[in-house]
């Protein structure tokens, strides 16, 4: 599996180890607001959600979510990746930070990284995603890494629509 860094960052594959991590950026205010619950709320919970979601994924198609963790301390920071996700065409790129670290230009780096592989190691035909009408940080970063919106969509399951975003 894939391994990527950049100037500050290490970006890693997700593996059970980070199920306490992930349960924390899950809960963050914005992962509930603008992403919605996933009742992930303890250390098992991650364990289940990185072996179902993450780990099947890897093993299908050799890419997923990427812990992000910052060189200079090790702090694991947040997630980003590409998911396979029900109702788009094409792979969904997708981060998430933990509280104390946005704003700083990580989202940038890693999503930036984990795009350039979609494209270039991953030979990604479409590369596609989706954000609250909400979450505006989120749409300038898509945009900044090169997607642009293309309008909204209502996934299956859901009630609220999304704003969708190709790379083009």
């Amino acid at each position: 599996m894939a391994e990527f860094k950049t100037e500050r960052l290490f970006l890693r594959p997700m593996n059970t180890s980070d199920a306490a991590f992930l349960v924390a950026v899950m809960n963050t205010p914005k992962w509930l607001k603008f992403i919605g619950d996933r009742n992930v709320n303890s250390e098992e919970d991650g364990v289940k959600y990185i072996t179902d979601r993450v780990l099947s994924q890897y093993e299908r198609l050799g890419f997923s979510n990427f812990t992000v963790i910052r060189k200079s301390d090790g702090a694991k920071i947040g997630v980003c990746g590409l998911y396979d996700r029900s109702g788009l065409e094409g792979i969904d790129i997708g981060f998430a930070f933990l509280p104390e670290y946005e704003g700083q230009g990580y989202g940038f780096e890693a999503a930036s990284v984990v795009k350039d592989a979609a494209i270039n190691l991953f030979k990604l035909e479409k590369l596609v995603a989706i954000t609250s009408k909400e979450n505006v940080a989120s749409q300038r970063l898509l945009e900044k890494i090169g997607l642009k919106q293309q309008g909204a969509i209502v996934l299956p399951g859901e009630t609220e629509e999304v704003l969708y975003y190709e790379l083009s």
